[in-house]
């Protein structure tokens, strides 16, 4: 009876490989590998990309910067009221008045502007100071307390549970059981697709809801 010929063996004493197409070859012609077809190392691309190592800013709403913004105004509407009445020439009433307020004062008209347009300066840099980072290891919080001082809390991505977003804000929730509800930011929509990318990341609970509720109390242990 007659049998079929033995196959040789892969040089090199490899296994030969199952499933891969060898149509179209001839007798004893071994088959071409990906490396010759594109002339290179194959290379393969994964599907998931991890997020890049930079930090996200998201500054505070223009309503908490309108104050702020009204001030510069009138500061800098100061000083070029003071500098077009000291002219003389072309306001000689206002450079009259400005002449007799200034009798008998420590500081002018001109160098109360400038202060005047200093601070305005100020609270415009210290209003700024509102908002969030996000950053690769966490988020860093920024508020301003009363009389403007500045306070900052951070929280790493391990201690946040769960990440809770409406149309207008963000809360999280701690491994701790409590709730940490994050500053108002002007771009919203870029803040909540951030948090719902690092959230699928870092298999973080993601709640989507219509509207945050309020802070609610501690959960309690069981």
């Amino acid at each position: 009876m007659p049998t079929d010929p033995p196959r040789p063996e892969p040089q090199g004493g490899a296994a030969p490989v199952e499933g891969l197409a060898t149509v179209g070859l001839t007798d004893g012609e071994d088959p071409v590998s990906v490396t010759d077809v594109h002339g290179t190392v194959a290379r393969f691309e994964m599907t998931y990309s991890a997020p890049t190592n930079q930090d996200l800013r998201f500054g505070p709403p223009w309503r908490q910067r309108l104050a702020s913004l009204v001030f510069l105004a009138f500061g800098a509407a100061m000083v070029a009221t003071v500098l077009y009445g000291e002219s003389g020439a072309s306001a000689p009433s206002l450079s009259r008045w400005l002449a007799e307020q200034d009798r008998g004062r420590a500081i002018g008209s001109l160098g109360l502007s400038v202060i005047v347009l200093v601070c305005a300066v100020g609270t415009v840099i210290r209003a700024q100071m509102r908002g969030l980072i996000v950053r690769p290891d966490g988020v860093e919080a920024r508020y301003l307390l009363a009389m403007g001082l500045p306070r900052i809390r951070r929280w790493a991505w391990p201690q946040v549970e769960r990440i809770i977003v409406d149309d207008r804000s963000v809360m999280f929730e701690l491994w701790n059981g409590e709730y940490e509800r994050l500053p108002e930011v002007r771009d919203h929509k870029g803040l909540r697709d951030a948090l719902e990318r690092v959230a699928g990341t870092r298999k973080i609970r993601l709640t989507r809801l219509s509207r945050a509720p309020g802070k609610p109390r501690r959960r309690e242990a069981r």
